[in-house]
């Protein structure tokens, strides 16, 4: 989901609808990232985009896959994975 309304704006779109027409409507949207902001047109531009989009739903999930890396917050995070072995910041080892 996109914080500064372009979800509405996608929303109101006619469909289906070419990367080229997405690009004239919306492509100086701006899409706010973690880090910044890019452009519809830029994200379309990086991925040589040239389909058709037959929901809203398909234009989000484009542009969510083609925003740069700006856009997840601290790279290499990840509250899930465990500490590689040798890493300096692994809990120190406790035996019951």
């Amino acid at each position: 989901m996109f914080r500064n309304g372009t979800d509405d704006r996608i929303d109101a779109q006619t469909y289906p609808m070419t990367a080229g027409e997405l690009r004239e409507r919306l492509g100086t949207e701006e899409l706010e990232l973690c880090e910044g902001t890019e452009t519809v047109e830029q994200v379309l531009d990086r991925l040589q985009c040239d389909e058709t989009f037959e929901t809203p739903e398909d234009v989000r999930f484009t542009l969510y896959g083609g925003v740069s890396e700006r856009a997840i917050g601290r790279k290499g995070y990840s509250d899930r994975d465990p500490t590689p072995t040798g890493s300096p910041h692994a809990p120190d080892t406790v035996s019951f």
